[in-house]
C-alpha cells in the first residue's frame, strides 16, 4: 500500500480528492490536514507517508511552509488553482503539479509517474530517487489566467507563442491574447522543451505553430498566431534553435 496524506483547507476539495484517490485501490490515506499548523505538528510526530497531494494556498500560509520546517521523505503532488506557484512547486520535492480542477486522467497520470519511481523489489534509495525525479521533471500543461472577474484555463498546447510586452508577459492563441502570471525566465524552466524555445529575450514560441521560417539576411520565424509581423532569432540563438527544430 502506498500511505498517502492530503493537505487541503476546503472540506468539499478534500472530500472530492478523497473520493478520487479510493479508486485506486493502492492507496492508503492515513491524514488529513487543513493548516500548515496542524501539518508541521503531524509530520513532527508521526511517520512520514511515500505520497502527498498538498494544496499550495491554505489558510494560514502556504503549504511549502511546511516542508521547510520539517523536510519530508515523501514526494509531493501539488493541487492548487493559482498557477504562479508552480516554480517553486517544482523546485521543491515534488513529483507533479496538478491544477485544478483536478481531471481523472492527470491524477492517474500522476500516480503512475510516482509509482514508477518505486521498483518492486525497493532496490532504489531516497537519494537515488529524488535523481531520477530531477531527470523527470514536469513540465507545465495548462495555465490559470484571468479575463476581467473570471478565470479561464489555457492548455499550453494551445499556445502560439508567450512574449513580453511593457515588463507584462502574455500569452498567445487562435482566440486571443492573455496576461499571465509569469516572467519568461520563469516558463523556460517549467515549459516542455521538446515543444517551447526561447528565440529572443521578447518571446518563447511553440514548434507546434510554426508556418514559416526565413533564414536571409536573419532566422525570422512566422506562426500561425502571433502578436506581431516578424518574430527574429537572436544570432547568438541561432545554433540551438536549428538544433530544436530537428530534436
Amino acid at each position: 500500500m502506498i500511505k498517502t496524506v492530503i493537505i487541503e483547507d476546503e472540506k468539499p476539495a478534500s472530500r472530492k480528492l478523497e473520493r478520487m484517490l479510493n479508486e485506486f485501490p493502492e492507496i492508503e490515506i492515513v491524514a488529513k490536514i487543513e493548516s500548515v499548523e496542524e501539518g508541521v505538528q503531524w509530520f513532527s510526530e508521526n511517520e512520514h507517508p511515500q505520497l502527498i497531494f498538498s494544496d499550495i494556498v491554505l489558510g494560514d500560509g502556504l503549504s511549502f511552509d511546511i516542508f521547510e520546517k520539517v523536510p519530508t521523505k515523501g514526494f509531493i503532488i501539488y493541487t492548487t488553482a493559482f498557477d504562479q506557484y508552480t516554480l517553486k512547486a517544482f523546485k521543491l520535492n515534488s513529483i507533479d503539479y496538478l491544477l485544478k480542477p483536478i481531471l481523472d486522467e492527470d491524477l492517474a497520470g500522476a500516480i503512475e509517474k510516482f509509482k514508477s519511481f518505486i521498483p518492486s523489489d525497493n532496490s532504489v534509495n531516497s537519494q537515488e530517487i529524488k535523481e531520477l525525479i530531477k531527470k523527470e521533471k514536469s513540465t507545465l500543461s495548462r495555465i490559470l489566467v484571468k479575463i476581467g472577474y473570471n478565470l479561464k484555463i489555457v492548455q499550453t498546447h494551445e499556445v502560439s507563442c508567450f512574449f513580453s510586452e511593457n515588463k507584462i508577459v502574455y500569452l498567445q492563441t487562435q482566440e486571443r491574447t492573455y496576461p499571465s502570471d509569469f516572467t519568461l525566465d520563469e516558463l523556460e524552466e517549467v515549459l516542455d522543451e521538446k515543444k517551447f524555445f526561447r528565440v529572443n529575450r521578447q518571446f518563447i514560441i511553440s514548434s507546434d505553430f510554426i508556418k514559416n521560417i526565413h533564414t536571409s539576411p536573419n532566422y525570422k520565424v512566422e506562426l500561425e498566431f502571433q502578436p506581431q509581423e516578424e518574430i527574429t532569432v537572436s544570432r547568438d540563438r541561432v545554433k540551438d534553435f536549428k538544433d530544436w527544430l530537428v530534436s
